[in-house]
């Protein structure tokens, strides 16, 4: 994602539909399928008595935001991911398999395939006869998650550190920096929210060891839902738009040590703060 990224490679049959694929295309598909997902399901259908109603195609082609048909091309599994992930598609959301396939405009075949690999992801617990319920994230699966990121991500940030020219590709996190300083000075959370992204996954993505972002970006889509539950619960991220600020500029100035020390800082610093947030809440069913 930049130039000092690792060398793509071809994606084939088998990397379009491998939820936990390492390559550089699939990272950047599902991190992203979130935000693609929030332009293209707008509208929602006719709800059936305590049903959940479930979200359609986007109303047209506009700028950033495929149309009707595109959305249609996306496999079955990526638009029901994009919808838990969102919050769509709510903790707690009870949908059966015939509903999900007329509401995708979609057989029952790819539906019900969609549903096991999100039952094996841990996002639905499959019922028979009585479809699929969108599972709940508990807040001490949040302090796994962020365990998990304390661990991974500040070796990233170590590893652009100590390349021979520390300085050099970082333009995607410079543009993420500045853009989550613009979010924040308009007081746009969702705008900052999706910078902060952008931030993490070309982290990730430059640092050059795509096993390790393979890794990040699995967890980082497990901490979705939660992130965007407590966005606006939290004060405005002017504490993390610093920080982010100041990982980029250990990073360019070719210091290693003080890159990792100041991202760990942040990560376990932001992750207390969202499970805070999350027992404070009271909401069992997030």
């Amino acid at each position: 994602m930049g130039d000092a990224g690792p060398a793509r490679r071809s994606v084939g049959r088998s990397c379009l539909t491998a939820a936990s694929c390492h390559c550089q295309q699939c990272i950047r598909k599902r991190i992203r399928s979130s935000a693609a997902h929030r332009a293209a399901c707008t509208q929602e259908g006719p709800s059936d008595g305590n049903r959940t109603r479930i979200p359609t195609g986007a109303t047209g082609p506009g700028r950033g935001r495929p149309g009707p048909a595109a959305h249609r091309r996306r496999p079955a599994h990526a638009r029901l991911k994009a919808m838990i992930l969102d919050n769509l598609l709510p903790p707690g959301a009870q949908l059966l398999e015939g509903e999900l396939a007329l509401r995708l405009g979609l057989s029952r075949t790819p539906v019900r395939e969609a549903m096991v690999r999100l039952e094996q992801e841990g996002l639905v617990a499959i019922t028979p006869r009585h479809g699929m319920r969108v599972l709940p994230i508990a807040a001490a699966d949040m302090r796994e998650i962020y365990e998990v990121l304390t661990s991974l991500e500040p070796m990233a940030a170590e590893l652009l550190a100590r390349r021979p020219e520390p300085a050099a590709g970082l333009g995607r996190l410079e543009q993420a920096c500045g853009a989550m300083e613009q979010a924040l000075a308009a007081q746009d959370r969702p705008a900052w929210a999706e910078a902060d992204e952008a931030f993490h996954l070309g982290l990730a993505e430059l640092c050059g060891n795509r096993r390790l972002a393979g890794m990040v970006m699995q967890v980082w889509e497990q901490s979705h839902r939660a992130r965007l539950f407590t966005l606006h619960q939290r004060p405005l991220p002017a504490r993390s738009t610093a920080e982010h600020r100041r990982v980029l500029e250990a990073i360019a100035d070719g210091d290693p040590e003080r890159a990792h020390a100041l991202y760990r800082r942040h990560r376990r610093r932001s992750g207390a703060e969202l499970i805070s947030l999350i027992e404070r809440s009271g909401v069992a069913w997030l």
